[in-house]
């Protein structure tokens, strides 16, 4: 199996030594993403305004593959507070409502940046 790594200036670029994403037999595993710009600025927010800018970074990077956020399968959540599950949970479903992916969230310690949210996905390539 081979793997093509996925770049696009369109979403912030790798802040350590990773890709924003790669496909591999026929999916495309994102990096995680949290609310930097693609000017590499830290937009900031709270933890839904956050979870926006983390979307639209993942959208940018899965279009750059050849997916979109409706072929998304799978997403993990990762948030700096559980007590901000609501608000970030009701960003989301602005984005996943009607074909809502298998997806996990858990609470972590601290997020680069010291972001508040991070959002990973996995989708078939269209």
């Amino acid at each position: 199996m081979t793997k093509e790594r996925i770049q696009t200036p369109d979403a912030p670029q790798p802040i350590g030594p990773y890709s924003q994403a790669i496909r591999a037999g026929g999916l495309i595993y994102t990096a995680g993403q949290v609310a930097l710009r693609p000017d590499g600025t830290f937009a900031g927010g709270d933890a839904a305004a956050q979870t926006h800018v983390a979307v639209a970074n993942l959208r940018a990077v899965l279009e750059a593959g050849g997916a979109s956020l409706d072929s998304v399968v799978k997403t993990t959540i990762f948030l700096k507070d559980m007590n901000d599950f609501a608000k970030v949970n009701e960003a989301y479903g602005e984005y996943f409502g009607q074909s809502a992916p298998a997806r996990s969230t858990v609470e972590v310690a601290r997020l680069p940046k010291d972001a508040l949210v991070e959002i990973e996905a996995i989708a078939i390539v269209e």
